[in-house]
């Protein structure tokens, strides 16, 4: 029997990824300063359901900085035990449509305090990141 091969997608160089580390740091700096609550959600494994701005670097070589939103474990265990249940996506339940709307509203927020704040700000491929906020960089 074939041991299978799983191919992994290359990391990024050790600069960039301190590069990306030193950003990620500014970001939490700075959604912190505007009032919320942030994490490196990639270096804090002790609280992983509290809610606020989650901030993580993916380190693969096509990676960087993401934030992504997480509301309090109670509303989100409410929607992800209707979502298993199996829903209707076209007209979803109150709760998981407030969930969803959450985030897209969270994810508009995100993107206007760090823009503001002078960051290089993008959406993301949804299906890849969900509801995340790309950070590019710090405009010149």
């Amino acid at each position: 029997m074939d041991n299978p091969r799983f191919d992994l997608p290359p990391q990024a160089a050790p600069g960039v990824i301190a590069e990306w580390n030193e950003l990620a740091d500014q970001v939490c700096h700075e959604l912190a300063r505007a009032g919320l609550p942030t994490r490196r959600a990639d270096l804090d494994a002790d609280s992983p359901d509290r809610p606020g701005a989650d901030v993580h670097v993916d380190r693969i070589l096509e990676g960087g900085v993401y934030v992504d939103w997480r509301t309090d474990a109670e509303l989100r265990a409410a929607a992800l035990e209707l979502f298993e249940k199996g829903i209707d996506y076209a007209d979803p339940p109150p709760v998981v449509r407030h969930h969803r709307d959450i985030h897209k509203i969270m994810q508009g927020a995100l993107s206007g305090i760090l823009a503001s704040a002078g960051f290089q700000v993008e959406k993301p491929d949804p299906h890849a990141h969900g509801s995340a906020v790309y950070v590019r960089g710090i405009r010149s």
